[in-house]
Parts: structure tokens; sequence; C-alpha cells
């Protein structure tokens, strides 16, 4: 379900002080925790490190990120692959 449009979208006004004194392209990490809180057209250019749990995953905001959440490109599970002796097997056969 999303969020009301009434509402407005949810930026926290934390993120939006540290912005304050800073320009954009400049190559400093913000750190955030923050994953729910959207993108907006301030923060295009700066660079935030998304914390996904065990660590702080650099992402560089673009003009395609707005509107989106800083969660949707941290990503919290690690994908170790399909497959087991089979898919192994496979694979040498194919090289």
């Amino acid at each position: 379900m999303s969020r009301s449009l009434k509402k407005g979208p949810y930026v926290n006004p934390k993120i939006l002080k540290k912005l304050e004194g800073k320009k954009a392209g400049d190559k400093t990490v913000i750190k955030i925790w923050d994953r729910g809180c959207s993108i907006t057209p301030e923060m295009i250019g700066f660079t935030f490190g998304v914390h996904n749990g065990k660590e702080h995953i650099p992402v560089t905001v673009i003009e395609n990120m707005v509107g989106h959440k800083f969660g949707e490109f941290s990503p919290t599970r690690k994908f170790k692959g399909h497959g087991g002796k089979m898919a192994k097997d496979q694979s040498a056969a194919t090289k």
C-alpha cells in the first residue's frame, strides 16, 4: 500500500540538515541508517552511505532515483547462487 498523497513523501529532516553545508558532487559519504527515506531532487549528486544491517553501502544519487527509497539501492541479503553440485557440473561442461 502506498503512502497517502496528502501526507507527501517521507524525508528525514536530519538528512536534509546534513546536506545544507555541502555541494553536490562532493565525494564525502553521508552515512544514513534511514532506509525508508524518500529521495528528493535536492539530494541529486550526493553520495550516501546506506546501512544494510552490517555496513554502509555507498549510493550516488542520480535523477532516475528521485521518488524511490534509499533501501532499494542497498540490498540486505547476500545472494549465494542457485544449485549445488549439479549446477557446478553444468557450468564446468559449458567451459
